[in-house]
């Protein structure tokens, strides 16, 4: 009868989100109640903010600290319904495991040259120096993503293509990508991620709304732009050949050949003459 499945995942510092499944044996009208609580913390508090949805129970509380620390105590949670009937169950977490950062926000991009300039919104909540991003883009043109990890000042370059890797330094909150192809058109999207050695959670943020820059070459305009131009000029010379045909025989006529001419006037004697005679 006690909850099974428990997960807990604490977001971008703020609030935790608990969620767990009810128990094989409990009855579908369980009220599973969750209560937390951490050394600093007076009395143990209860969880109010319930919802389910496809036989998951979750429940969200805030969770902060007053000072931004690296180091925060375990937290414990209880999950118990009122009924002596349905067993509770207890379990310790540890909250640099559970760390999930916020998505960042205003990503903005610009174009200078032939480099692209990508920056976004900082979190407030973290610690200095805790949070690397990534920052995924790709051509549209071509089916390769390139991922990029900014690491406060030190940028590595990673090709899922052909792999390389560089080493560039940046600052803060933005990067750049140098020599694009200024007839592309770039989508990108950046996530934060926790630096380990600040905290222990393999949780990322979700990536944030994919933008993009640039405009996209359209192939079937240059395919129809190649069938065309051949066909056009072809077109054009044969016209071309025939009127300069034309315009020569109107400057430099024909010269007639001598031996047609005296054949034509001595026919014509000829036919004279027997004429006269049958008359």
């Amino acid at each position: 009868t006690a909850a099974v499945n428990l997960s807990c995942i604490w977001h971008n510092l703020e609030y935790m989100v608990c969620m767990w499944h009810p128990g094989k044996n409990a009855s579908s009208d369980t009220n599973y109640t969750l209560f937390y609580w951490f050394d600093g913390l007076k009395n143990r508090k209860k969880c109010s903010n319930y919802s389910m949805y496809n036989g998951t129970f979750q429940c969200t509380f805030n969770l902060s600290f007053p000072n931004v620390t690296r180091t925060y105590p375990a937290i414990s949670i209880l999950i118990r319904d009122d009924s002596e009937e349905i067993r509770p169950v207890c379990a310790t977490k540890n909250p640099t495991t559970l760390v999930k950062p916020a998505t960042p926000r205003q990503v903005t991009l610009s174009k200078i040259n032939d480099e692209i300039y990508v920056e976004w919104s900082e979190s407030d909540t973290f610690p200095e120096n805790c949070l690397f991003y990534e920052v995924e883009y790709h051509n549209s043109d071509l089916n390769i993503s390139q991922i990029i990890k900014v690491i406060f000042h030190y940028l590595h370059w990673k090709c899922c293509a052909a792999i390389k890797f560089f080493s560039h330094a940046v600052e803060h909150n933005y990067t750049s990508i140098p020599s694009v192809d200024p007839n592309s058109k770039y989508l990108f999207k950046v996530r934060a991620k926790p630096k380990p050695e600040c905290y222990s959670s393999k949780f990322c943020s979700d990536w944030s709304e994919e933008k993009s820059i640039g405009e996209k070459t359209d192939s079937m305009f240059y395919f129809v732009l190649i069938i065309t131009i051949p066909l056009v000029v072809a077109v054009c010379t044969i016209i071309l050949l025939v009127y300069l045909k034309r315009l020569k025989i109107l400057i430099l006529p024909p010269v007639p050949d001598p031996r047609e001419i005296l054949k034509r006037m001595f026919g014509e004697q000829n036919e004279d003459s027997q004429v006269s005679k049958k008359l």
